[in-house]
C-alpha cells in the first residue's frame, strides 16, 4: 500500500504530524505544506535560515558534513523542536555528490547505512530518531530512475533508521515504488527554488536560469506545488537563500 505523507506540524513548541492514505482530503490547506531545508552542508549557514523550515536534511558525510556539523545542526533541531532528517549521497565529496558514481547497489546501501549511522548515533546522543531520509544530488535523481538504486537506498533507510522513517523524494518513479514496496511512508516533494520541466523534472544546473533567484517567483512556484506535493524543498547553498525562504514561508503560512 502507497502511503503519502501530509504534515500538521505547527511553529509552536511541539510540532506534530500525520499519515493520510492515497491522496489528500479535499479541504487540504496549502498553508499546511512540510518545508524542508538541505541543510549542514556549509559552515556559514545562518541559523535563521533554519527556523523557516520544519524538517532539516542533514548531510552526513557522503558529499558534505562531517561529526562537527552534524552535532550542530541535530543540537539546533533539537533545541529549536525541527525535525531531523538524513541527507546521504554518493560518496563523493570531491563531486559535491552532484555525478554519478558506477557503484555496486550492494556497496551502495552500505556506504548510505554507514553516512546514516552517523547522524542517528548522535541523534540518539540527544534523545532523538533521525524522522526522514532524502538522497541528495545525483543519487535523488538516479534512485527515480533506476529500481537498483532506489532498493538501495530504501535499504539503507529502513535498516539502519527504521521502519517508521519517512522517505523525501519525486512524486514518481522508482523510489517512490520502493519505499512502496518497503511500505515505508513517502513525502512527495517539490522545490521553490529550481526550474521545473513541464514532465515535473528539474532544470540541469548546468543549464542557464536552473535556480530560482526571485523571492516573489519562487514563492509563486511554492504555492503553485504545495497543491500537488507533500513537502516543498528550498536549497541553504542557493544565492539568497534566506530572502527567497523568508519569502516562501510567507507564502504559505501567511
Amino acid at each position: 500500500m502507497t502511503l503519502v505523507f501530509r504534515t500538521l506540524e505547527q511553529r509552536s513548541s511541539v510540532r506534530t504530524s500525520a499519515v493520510v492514505a492515497n491522496r489528500r482530503p479535499a479541504d487540504y490547506n496549502t498553508a499546511m505544506a512540510l518545508m524542508n531545508l538541505d541543510a549542514g552542508e556549509h559552515a556559514d549557514e545562518p541559523e535563521e535560515l533554519w527556523a523557516l523550515f520544519d524538517v532539516l536534511n542533514i548531510a552526513c558525510g557522503g558529499h558534505a558534513g562531517d561529526a562537527a556539523s552534524m552535532e550542530r545542526v541535530v543540537r539546533w533541531c533539537v533545541e529549536s523542536h525541527c525535525a531531523i532528517g538524513a541527507h546521504p549521497s554518493y560518496p563523493d565529496r570531491v563531486g559535491f555528490g552532484r555525478r554519478s558514481l558506477p557503484i555496486e547497489a550492494t556497496a551502495l546501501a552500505a556506504t548510505l547505512a554507514e553516512q546514516c549511522a552517523a547522524l542517528a548515533a548522535i541523534a540518539r546522543s540527544h534523545g532523538r530518531t533521525v524522522a526522514y531520509i532524502k538522497p541528495h544530488g545525483a543519487l535523488y535523481h538516479d534512485a527515480a530512475a533506476s529500481d537498483a538504486i532506489a532498493r538501495a537506498v530504501v535499504t539503507a533507510a529502513a535498516d539502519t533508521l527504521g521502519e517508521a522513517v519517512v522517505v523525501i523524494g519525486p512524486p514518481s518513479g522508482a523510489l517512490r515504488a520502493a519505499a512502496a514496496a518497503r511500505r515505508l511512508h513517502y513525502a512527495s516533494e517539490g522545490f521553490a527554488d529550481r526550474r521545473m520541466r513541464e514532465d515535473g523534472s528539474l532544470v540541469p544546473r548546468t543549464e542557464p536560469g536552473a535556480l530560482l533567484g526571485d523571492p516573489t517567483e519562487a514563492a509563486a512556484q511554492a504555492c503553485a506545488l504545495a497543491a500537488h506535493v507533500d513537502t516543498i524543498c528550498l536549497h541553504a547553498d542557493t544565492p539568497g537563500a534566506l530572502t527567497i525562504a523568508a519569502a516562501v514561508h510567507r507564502a504559505l503560512r501567511g
